[in-house]
């Protein structure tokens, strides 16, 4: 799926197809305002070590370098952070976002003044490390499910202020997403339901409450729970800390009349066995909260 920039050369409007996955979530105007304070919070009133040592028109080239394998994310907020400290500073990406990567590889290569480069260094390695790592991650939980029609999703277990481009790398490494926001689907849960009285209660207050246009989770921790919600109409049902046999007995009695997501204890060791219970979603916190930075290196 692609979309389109229009460029205007020589008076003609030539349009020039971009892979969308640069656009999911991730506008160029979100990723600069963050940027900039990301560069603003690191830089301060400025770097006094490489303003006392290098001068303004020394150019050098550096390489970003994988030290690992992985499923690389980030590329074009890692040039987006040359880009707002200097125009002087070239960037040219050598992969793409969501391409799988080995030790050695060469992700992309800068020149440019020195001290841009340096200034950039560690927000720009910040960014593309973390979301790297969240899709190395989740690309593993999905290669574990293997062929079953599963997904692995993220849940809102997210760094403050940083969740789009979380989200955008689990979406890189082949995994779906969840709820962005409270305000993008209701979400009954176990203290609702203590609030409310009932399940039944829970959701007919949501629903008195709720727009056309918004789905209703129930998450429910019995079996009991599972056939109460049934008659409600509920859009998904989250089978949460279920044994297998017990998932297993769930998938039978909702019997695709909603949507089944599966969460708690999901790691690389369960996910598998979870899938093969019939869930349709399996969420876990682990591929973003747990996700190592990818190693990766820039060297002049």
């Amino acid at each position: 799926m692609f979309r389109t920039k229009i460029k205007n050369l020589a008076g003609r409007l030539v349009f020039t197809p971009i892979n969308i996955k640069e656009n999911i979530m991730l506008s160029n105007f979100y990723i600069e305002e963050h940027v900039k304070q990301a560069l603003q919070e690191d830089i301060g009133f400025g770097d006094v070590t490489t303003e006392s040592i290098i001068g303004n028109n020394l150019i050098y080239y550096a390489k970003l370098t994988s030290r690992v394998e992985g499923v690389v994310c980030g590329l074009e907020v890692f040039k987006t952070v040359f880009k707002i400290l200097s125009d002087n500073v070239e960037v040219k990406l050598l992969f793409n976002d969501g391409d799988k990567i080995h030790k050695g590889d060469v992700l992309a290569e800068i020149k440019g003044p020195a001290k841009y480069i340096l200034l950039g260094e560690r927000v720009s390695l910040n960014y593309i490390q973390r979301m790297s790592g969240i899709a190395t991650e989740t690309r593993k939980y999905q290669d574990a499910i293997g062929e079953l029609p599963c997904k692995i999703v993220d849940t809102r277990k997210t760094t403050p202020n940083f969740r789009a481009f979380e989200k955008y790398a689990v979406k890189c490494g082949g995994g779906a997403l969840h709820r962005f926001n409270l305000s993008d689907c209701a979400m009954i849960k176990d203290n609702h339901i203590k609030v409310a009285g009932s399940v039944t209660n829970a959701v007919k207050m949501v629903k008195a409450n709720l727009s056309h246009a918004h789905k209703i989770e129930l998450e429910c921790d019995t079996l009991e729970q599972v056939k109460e919600a049934l008659p409600s109409g509920v859009d998904i049902i989250m089978l949460d800390n279920m044994s297998l046999e017990q998932m297993k007995e769930a998938v039978k009695l909702i019997d695709h009349r909603a949507i089944v997501e599966a969460s708690g204890n999901v790691n690389l060791n369960t996910v598998r066995s979870i899938a093969e219970c019939g869930v349709d979603i399996i969420s876990s916190s682990a591929i973003v909260a747990k996700a190592p930075a990818l190693d990766l290196g820039l060297d002049m």
